[in-house]
């Protein structure tokens, strides 16, 4: 019975090594990423230039997400392997689409998302134009003095009201 706890302890223990190693490895390169401040800094750029998935309104530098913390990670081995900053934007377009991009590109499906907000300005301002004009008509129209006719009908209305 020892010795088959003693197999299970050594099985569960190399378990955890092949576990732990590629974590290892992983703070082994970014500590060695963190002692060069360019790279830090590559990394902080790029960071901020893409959409966590998983939040949606933080880019990944901000967030705490396991996903984003898997993609600085990845961002990370590639500016290690010496790549662009355009080379590992473009991977993670290919790999994401444009979503991850920050500010997409100016295309025909992403013309909406950078014409709306004018879109709606422009048609909120018209609205307000054509609102202002209106009020100012029906004031104008409500401020013309009485005739005679409708200021003798308020004088008579008035005297009935005093009667009372």
């Amino acid at each position: 019975m020892k010795r088959l706890f003693a197999k299970l302890a050594a099985i569960l223990a190399f378990g955890l090594c092949l576990n732990a190693a590629p974590a290892l490895a992983s703070s082994a390169t970014e500590a060695a990423l963190a002692a060069d401040p360019v790279a830090e800094k590559r990394l902080t750029k790029l960071s901020e230039e893409l959409r966590c998935l998983v939040c949606q309104n933080q880019n990944i530098a901000d967030s705490n997400a396991e996903l984003a913390q898997d993609l600085r990670r990845e961002i990370r081995g590639m500016i290690k392997e010496g790549k662009s900053d355009k080379e590992i934007i473009d991977f993670m377009v290919a790999r994401y689409g444009d979503f991850v991009l920050y500010r997409p590109p100016v295309q025909g499906n992403t013309l909406l998302l950078w014409l709306g907000p004018v879109a709606l300005l422009i048609f909120g301002l018209a609205a307000l134009i054509a609102y202002q004009r209106r009020r100012a008509e029906r004031v104008a129209a409500e401020d013309k003095p009485l005739s005679a006719d409708e200021a003798g009908r308020a004088e008579a209305l008035l005297k009935e009201l005093d009667n009372k």
